[in-house]
């Protein structure tokens, strides 16, 4: 391996056309101020915290085809020796910029590999809840292969069983943002992605100021809710501890390790 991940962004896809709408909704409800926009079209934005010293680890991209998603930014010291590793775990380079380069899992999830920058202090929880997630829907013919590349790709990570039999858990080194969670689907089709956000010890208050914000509930589950923000574009709340990401304790001995969504 070209060298360990030092940094992590979560990357809130969203269509060109609702583009604005998406952001002013995602700086709301991180507490995040947003960035000049960069890009050759204007379509990438960071969402910066608001508290000194704090570094970003939440981007927004307008896209053109379909309905967006998310996806990961891994920051490394050396981004062909970590495009040659993902290669050679069964990623395929789906565009190759100056300095990084756009990948493709072996499910087709998409991911970035780009320098890094220095960032080191995550952000605090803000407004009850914290962005540290991207969830993966998996389907099931490909789902044991996907565990194994990304557990590849990361190996200084923590790979394991999540809380439900259909989770697996790629999380981090103490320090870094974002983490990963795999959810083998019921049902074949494309593999896609979402945001989720750990909200406990209060999900239902972080559910209703996003409500507030203009965002819709979709479905609740044991330890999660779904929710559609105003674009459109579905994320999960988690009943996870906003500050560590693990579940309540209640939920953990019930469930398994305190590491599901």
């Amino acid at each position: 391996m070209s060298g360990p991940v030092r940094w992590a962004h979560v990357f809130v896809d969203r269509p060109t056309r609702s583009f604005a709408r998406a952001c002013d909704f995602w700086t709301a409800v991180t507490n995040t101020s947003l960035s000049a926009p960069r890009g050759g079209d204007g379509e990438f934005v960071t969402l910066l915290p608001k508290d000194v010293g704090a570094d970003a680890c939440v981007k927004a991209q307008a896209v053109t085809d379909g309905e967006g998603g998310a996806h990961l930014d891994l920051s490394v010291r050396d981004v062909p020796g970590f495009v040659a590793a993902a290669r050679e775990l069964g990623a395929e380079t789906a565009a190759a910029h100056d300095g990084w380069a756009v990948l493709r899992s072996p499910a087709g999830q998409l991911f970035c590999a780009v320098p890094w920058h220095g960032e080191s202090v995550r952000p605090p929880v803000a407004a009850g809840s914290r962005l540290d997630q991207v969830c993966m829907d998996v389907p099931p013919s490909a789902y044991e292969s996907e565990v194994a590349f990304w557990s590849g790709l990361l190996p200084d990570w923590s790979a394991r069983p999540g809380s439900r039999p259909e989770f697996h858990v790629v999380e981090p080194p103490p320090g870094l943002p974002v983490r990963v969670l795999l959810q083998r689907l019921d049902t074949e089709g494309a593999v896609r992605a979402h945001p989720d956000l750990a909200c406990g010890p209060d999900i239902d208050a972080v559910r209703a100021r996003h409500e507030e914000l203009g965002a819709v509930l979709v479905a609740r589950r044991s330890h999660w809710t779904v929710m559609r923000d105003p674009t459109g574009g579905l994320y999960c709340l988690t009943g996870r501890d906003a500050e560590t990401g693990g579940l309540p304790r209640a939920a953990s001995r019930a469930t398994g390790p305190a590491s599901g969504h």
